[in-house]
C-alpha cells in the first residue's frame, strides 16, 4: 500500500512557545466535510473538526519544537524538525508505507520521502487542511497552558502573537521562560535590560 500524507505547521509567528506540526493520512473512503485552512475556521469549528479527523483519518501524528530549540536552530529549521517529529509519531504501519508528502508552503522540509510543497495548500488540499487544524489545536492548547502559568500576559487573547497588549506586558513584566529569545522584540528586551 502506498500512503500520501498532508503536513502543516502552526505557531511560526508568535513570540512564545513551541512551533507545532501535524501529519495526516486521510481515509479516501471517508471524506471529512468542512476541512479548510485552520485560520479561516472558528475555534468551535476547528475543535469539532479535530475530533472528526482523529476519529476518521487513517492516521495522524503531531510534533513540536520548543522555544529553546527555535532559538538554537532558527524558526525555519525548528518547523522542519516539528514536521519530521509529526511523521515519527505516525503508527509504524503508516510510516513504512509513506510514498509522498504534501506540505503547505514553498520550502521542502527534507522528510526523507518525495515531497510536493503547495503555497496555501491548507486551503486547497484536504489532508493539509486536516494537518493545519490539528497543529493549530495543539498550538492553542499550549497557549492555554501558558496562560494558566502567566495569566497577566493575556496569552488566552493573543496566543503569544505580537499584539499591542503582548508588547506592553513584555516591556512591563519581562520575558517568561516560554518566550523565544531570538525573536526581535524579546531579543531587544534582553539587550535593553543587560546588567
Amino acid at each position: 500500500m502506498c500512503v500520501n500524507i498532508g503536513i502543516d505547521e502552526a505557531g511560526c509567528g508568535p513570540w512564545t512557545g513551541s512551533v507545532f506540526a501535524a501529519a495526516v493520512v486521510l481515509n479516501p473512503n471517508c471524506p471529512i466535510i468542512g476541512l479548510n485552512d485552520s485560520k479561516k475556521l472558528s475555534t468551535k469549528k476547528r475543535e469539532t473538526l479535530a475530533v472528526v479527523i482523529a476519529k476518521d483519518a487513517l492516521a495522524y501524528g503531531i510534533g513540536s519544537a520548543s522555544a529553546v530549540e527555535i532559538d538554537k536552530i532558527n524558526i525555519l529549521q525548528a518547523t522542519f524538525l516539528a514536521m519530521r517529529r509529526a511523521l515519527a509519531c505516525l503508527p509504524l504501519q503508516y510510516r513504512t508505507q509513506l510514498c509522498h508528502a504534501w506540505v503547505d508552503g514553498n520550502r521542502d522540509p527534507n522528510l526523507g520521502i518525495p515531497t510536493t510543497t503547495i503555497i496555501q495548500g491548507d486551503a486547497s488540499m484536504p489532508s493539509i487542511s486536516a494537518a493545519s487544524i490539528l497543529a493549530k489545536i495543539a498550538r492553542d492548547n499550549e497557549a492555554a497552558y501558558m496562560h494558566s502559568q502567566y495569566p497577566e500576559y493575556g496569552f488566552n487573547q493573543h496566543k503569544g502573537y505580537g499584539t499591542i497588549l503582548h508588547r506592553k506586558q513584555l516591556q512591563l513584566l519581562g520575558p517568561t521562560p516560554y518566550h523565544r529569545k531570538s525573536f526581535s522584540p524579546v531579543a531587544q528586551w534582553y539587550l535593553n535590560n543587560q546588567k
